[in-house]
């Protein structure tokens, strides 16, 4: 099989290449300048493709001034339009088109599944809902997925890399209170949930890919201090991540509490589907 990823050499994206390839798949990577080409063009470096996985986005966690929640928006909505209207120049078109999603598309209040029609109305809200949008332009043959992640928790990168640093240290804390929901995965239940949608073609759409056991901010930073023994006095207030990243802070002082329905009622078995066995894995 031919998988074109966007995205290829990000913390991600290189995992599922890895496995890709190891499985004696092609694995090629749809870089930056590819998205400056109209679609017409941009078909011509996708012919033969069976299968698209567009991840790459301007990185979330970065101080959101108007341009910058422009770029965020742009990398994300106008790249899939692109990809999508691409396809509709191909012949036979892929058979599979995977978009990555966030469960940022939940409002905070509230126990979430794919089945649920109430979206965030803040920024990010917007932004995934335009994003699933954009990636439901893919031409009728091709099975679209939308995966809505949760916080991706691996040794290569994410958000526990930044994480683990402080902690060590003993100057951990729950951020703002820490009684909002964390819907993680750990990176190998992101492979192995990818590699069994794929397998189990009835899947299709949204789909959550999340552990089935969320846990509060709290809860989170006590696990992740015990894991590495050390203590987690330092709460960090949601005042002092407004004056770094201004309205980019809410990333980190709000949360969901979403739960993977479709993956569950398919009966994926996670390898990690709570979160201390998932820390002493990857950091202990």
């Amino acid at each position: 099989m031919k998988i074109a990823i966007s995205g290829k050499s990000g913390f991600m994206g290189s995992r599922l290449a890895a496995m890709f390839s190891s499985q004696g798949h092609q694995v090629k990577g749809i870089g930056r300048e590819a998205f400056s080409l109209d679609a017409a063009a941009l078909s011509e470096t996708l012919r033969g493709t069976d299968m698209i996985i567009h991840l790459a986005g301007a990185p979330i966690l970065k101080r959101w001034t108007s341009r910058y929640q422009r770029e965020i928006y742009d990398s994300r909505i106008l790249t899939t339009r692109r990809l999508a209207d691409a396809m509709r120049f191909l012949k036979p078109v892929p058979h599979t088109f995977i978009c990555a999603s966030a469960t940022g598309i939940y409002p905070g209040s509230g126990i979430h599944d794919e089945h649920s029609t109430t979206f965030a109305r803040d920024f990010l809200g917007k932004v995934c809902r335009d994003w699933e949008l954009a990636a439901s332009r893919a031409p009728s043959g091709c099975r679209t997925l939308m995966f809505r992640f949760g916080i991706i928790l691996g040794k290569e990168g994410g958000a526990l890399r930044q994480m683990v640093g402080p902690f060590r240290l003993g100057l951990g804390g729950p951020v703002a209170g820490g009684r909002q929901k964390m819907s993680w995965i750990h990176i190998e239940d992101v492979l192995g949930a990818t590699q069994f949608i794929l397998d189990n073609k009835k899947i299709s759409g949204p789909v959550n890919i999340c552990s089935p056991v969320p846990v509060t901010n709290e809860v989170f930073t006590k696990t992740l201090a015990r894991t590495l023994g050390r203590p987690a006095f330092m709460p960090l207030p949601g005042a002092a991540l407004r004056l770094v990243y201004g309205k980019g802070a809410s990333v980190l002082t709000g949360g969901q509490h979403v739960v993977p329905a479709k993956l569950e009622a398919h009966r994926y078995r996670f390898r990690f589907p709570r979160l201390e066995s998932a820390l002493k894995d990857l950091v202990s």
